[in-house]
């Protein structure tokens, strides 16, 4: 991304089951500025199994209180066939799209779409032969820690070395929904990138910019946001998705810590050194004559002698004549 930050809008299942509802929220998501436009391969048969019991029964709390994980993952699920489709108005309106595929049969059909870079998502990180099948496929990895430790952080870096995708990017997650800005946590994101020596980034469940722009102040290069177009359009991640102007407002917030972050710079002008202090005369003197606490001062500008010789000349004769105001 050259120095910038690679900001993604989630569609997750905000489709709603809506193909045309899928491609309004594509062209609403060109217009924030953001880069990208993830979705979500699978199917409900990926992630539980159609049985009802103590595992795979309704839940028991939560958002999702009182609906099985089958049924939820079956309403949640992007149809194969509507990848291509989205791919190509994502394409025409400049965005990048990928997926986060959740079993082996998502990745080969992702790599049939030529997609250019992979997320994996929290609670598949300890999916190491899903990782690393993905890895393998040598596009840019991203994945999140949402629920993982440092062991399964570790495990999940180096298996994607382990078959020469040295491309990874973790993110910082809270995975909560929404999240609590008490839990962000975002000091790991340093901490991350120093001890697994990988790009970092933020995939966030909290409501508003805060937690997206403040990671980018801590190094992010990748930031992840659920993006709806209403979030009265119900769903079950309307509750922690944004809306068009807030996501726009994310993504111009963003852009200006961008700026503020700059570059590591020491350099000074020449109307820096005129700001600053320097040794003049405070009164008449006369050559020949002690230079003292009483006759010299450190003021503004900074055209004179520096202040740091100020001990050294105090008591020593001036050999020259200096009226009051003249720079030493």
């Amino acid at each position: 991304m050259n120095n910038k930050t690679f900001i993604i809008a989630e569609l997750s299942a905000n489709h709603n089951n809506d193909l045309e509802l899928a491609l309004k929220t594509i062209d609403s998501v060109a217009k924030t500025g953001a880069d990208a436009i993830k979705v979500q391969t699978y199917t409900a048969n990926s992630l539980a199994l159609d049985v009802d019991n103590e595992f795979f029964g309704p839940k028991k709390e939560g958002l999702w209180k009182g609906i099985r994980p089958y049924d939820l993952y079956k309403e949640a699920a992007l149809p194969y066939e509507w990848h291509r489709p989205l791919q190509d108005r994502a394409k025409e309106l400049g965005l990048v799209f990928f997926s986060s595929p959740f079993d082996l049969e998502a990745v080969d059909f992702l790599e049939s779409l030529e997609v250019p870079l992979y997320k994996i998502a929290s609670f598949e990180i300890t999916d190491i032969p899903l990782i690393k099948y993905t890895a393998s496929k040598g596009k840019p990895m991203i994945i999140s820690t949402g629920v993982a430790d440092e062991d399964d952080i570790q495990l999940a870096v180096a298996t994607c070395r382990e078959v020469g995708n040295t491309d990874v990017t973790l993110l910082k997650c809270t995975s909560q929904y929404p999240a609590t800005l008490g839990d962000a946590n975002l000091v790991t994101i340093p901490d991350l990138k120093e001890k697994y020596d990988v790009k970092v980034g933020v995939s966030d469940h909290t409501i508003g910019d805060v937690v997206a722009t403040t990671a980018v102040a801590l190094g992010a290069k990748v930031i992840e946001k659920h993006y709806i177009l209403d979030r009265s359009l119900g769903g079950p991640d309307s509750s922690f998705s944004m809306e068009p102007e807030e996501f726009k407002a994310l993504v111009d917030r963003v852009r200006d810590v961008e700026k503020t972050l700059g570059r590591v710079n020491y350099e000074i002008t020449d109307n820096d050194r005129y700001k600053r202090r320097s040794l003049f005369a405070t009164q008449n003197i006369a050559e020949g004559e002690m230079l003292t606490v009483e006759n010299v001062r450190s003021l503004r500008p900074g055209i004179g002698l520096h202040p740091k010789h100020f001990d050294q000349i105090i008591g020593t004769i001036a050999k020259k004549n200096y009226k009051i105001g003249d720079p030493l």
